[in-house]
C-alpha cells in the first residue's frame, strides 16, 4: 500500500483542517510531515501535537518564536520550526513529502506552491491565486516537471471527476473539443445577496457578507463569493487548468450548491459532480487519486432535495465576475491586477475602511491602469502584484479621505 507523505501549507485554515479531517480517517494511508500556519498558533500546536510533523513554518520571526514556547510548554521535542517566505518555499519542496496542499489563500501562496510544482510532486491545488496571477509561467512549470495538479476547488474537481480518464491524466493540456466536449459549465450559488436588491448593496456590512448560505469558508473567500469574485477567479482558474477559452465556459447559478459542475458533450450529454456542500469531498478525492476513499461526508440523500434551480449571473449585480470574465479574455497581466486588487480592497472592506459596493471600483480602476503592462516570467508576475497592491491601497485611502471630507 502507498503511503502519501504530505505537506500542509495553510493548515490552520478552512482547506488545512479539512485536509486533516480526511488523514485522521486514515492514518495508515497519509503521513503528515510539514505544516505551515499564518499566526493560529494553538490550533497549529493542536495539530502538532496530534499528527507529530517533523517541520512546521509561520508566517513572522515573532510567531515562529511563541510557538517554539509553546511547544516547549508542552514538552514536545523533535519539530523544527521556521518562519517566512523563503521557509515555505523550502518546506514546500523539501524531499521529505511527495504531496503538497497548497492551501495558502492569497498571492503569498504563489511560490511556495510554484517550488513544488517545479520538483514534480503531486500537488494538491486549492490555492486559485497561483493559476490566476501567473497562468501559463505556472502551466510551464507543471509540464517541465511532470507534476501532478489536482484541483480542490469543488467546482474544478467536479469538472475533473466529469472528464474521460484520458484528459485528467493531461491537466493544463487536456483537448477537450478533440474528446467531445462543447462547454465547462461552473456553478455558483450566487452567495448571501443573490436575491438583494442591487441598490441595498452598498449598505452591506462585513458580517452579513461572511454568512455564507451553504458553505463553511475563511472571511476573504466569504466576500469574494458574495461579490462573486470567488466565481471570476475560478473562471481564470478553469481556462489554465483545461486548457480552454473564455468563450468555453459558462458560469451558472445554482443556490443549492449540490451541483458542484458540469461537463457538457458535443452529443448532447451533460455530467454533472453532485455531493453534499463540504470540502473534505474534493479533497478525499485528490488525496487518494485515482482510488477512491471514505472522506467523512454523508451521501446525498435525493429525498431531502426540493428542487434544482439554476439561472444566469446578472452582471448588474456582480459587476466583479463580469470584471474577472473580461480579465480572462485580455491577458496575464488584467488577471494579476485584478487578483492584487481584490485582496486590497476585500481586506479594505473587511475592515470597514470602504463599502462594499468600493471593491468593484477599487478592481475595476486597478485593472484598467494595469492592463496593457507585459508579464514574461515570475518575477515581473511579482513586480506587477507589488504595484497594483500599492496602488489599490492609494485607491483605499482616495475612499477614505472623500469619506471624511463628505462627513464635514
Amino acid at each position: 500500500m502507498t503511503i502519501h507523505h504530505l505537506c500542509i501549507l495553510g493548515s490552520t485554515g478552512s482547506i488545512g483542517k479539512s485536509t486533516l479531517d480526511v488523514v485522521r480517517l486514515h492514518p495508515n494511508k497519509f503521513n503528515v510531515v510539514s505544516l505551515s500556519a499564518n499566526s493560529s498558533i494553538e490550533k497549529l500546536l493542536e495539530q502538532c501535537i496530534e499528527f507529530s510533523p517533523k517541520t512546521v513554518v509561520l508566517a513572522s520571526k515573532l510567531h515562529a518564536q511563541q510557538f517554539e514556547q509553546r511547544l516547549l510548554d508542552e514538552g514536545i521535542t523533535g519539530i523544527k520550526v521556521n518562519s517566512g517566505q523563503q521557509a515555505l518555499v523550502d518546506v514546500a519542496q523539501a524531499p521529505d513529502s511527495d504531496t503538497v496542499m497548497a492551501a495558502i489563500v492569497g498571492a503569498s501562496g504563489l511560490m511556495p506552491t510554484l517550488a513544488a510544482v517545479k520538483k514534480g510532486k503531486r500537488v494538491l491545488l486549492a490555492n486559485k491565486e497561483a493559476l490566476v496571477t501567473s497562468g501559463a509561467i505556472f502551466m510551464s512549470a507543471v509540464k517541465e516537471s511532470g507534476a501532478l495538479l489536482l484541483p480542490i476547488d469543488s467546482e474544478h474537481n467536479a469538472i475533473f471527476q466529469c472528464l474521460p480518464e484520458s484528459q485528467q491524466a493531461k491537466v493544463g493540456e487536456c483537448n477537450l473539443l478533440e474528446n467531445g466536449i462543447s462547454k465547462i459549465l461552473l456553478t455558483g450559488s450566487g452567495g448571501p445577496f443573490r436575491t438583494m436588491e442591487v441598490s441595498k448593496l452598498s449598505e452591506v456590512t462585513p458580517e452579513q457578507a461572511c454568512a455564507h448560505p451553504n458553505w463553511e469558508m475563511g472571511r476573504k473567500i466569504s466576500v469574494d463569493s458574495a461579490t462573486m469574485m470567488n466565481k471570476g477567479l475560478e473562471f481564470i482558474e478553469a481556462k489554465w487548468l483545461f486548457n480552454v477559452e473564455a468563450s468555453d465556459i459558462q458560469v451558472v447559478l445554482h443556490p443549492q450548491s449540490t451541483i458542484h459542475s458540469m461537463v457538457q458533450y458535443k452529443d448532447g450529454s451533460v455530467l454533472a459532480q453532485m455531493g453534499n456542500p463540504d470540502m473534505r469531498t474534493p479533497i478525499a478525492h485528490a488525496l487518494s487519486y485515482p482510488e477512491r476513499i471514505d472522506s467523512g461526508v454523508a451521501p446525498l440523500n435525493f429525498f431531502d432535495i426540493r428542487s434544482f434551480d439554476f439561472q444566469a449571473p446578472d452582471f448588474e449585480k456582480y459587476p466583479n465576475l463580469k470584471l474577472a470574465i473580461d480579465a480572462c479574455e485580455n491577458g496575464q497581466a488584467a488577471c494579476t491586477a485584478l487578483n492584487a486588487a481584490n485582496e486590497i480592497a476585500v481586506d479594505a472592506f473587511l475592515n470597514e475602511k470602504i463599502k462594499f459596493t468600493d471593491i468593484y471600483k477599487i478592481n475595476e480602476t486597478s485593472v484598467k491602469k494595469f492592463v496593457s503592462q507585459h508579464v514574461r516570467n515570475i518575477n515581473e508576475v511579482i513586480t506587477l502584484d507589488q504595484d497594483v497592491r500599492k496602488y489599490a491601497a492609494s485607491l483605499v485611502d482616495n475612499l477614505i479621505e472623500n469619506k471624511s471630507d463628505t462627513a464635514v
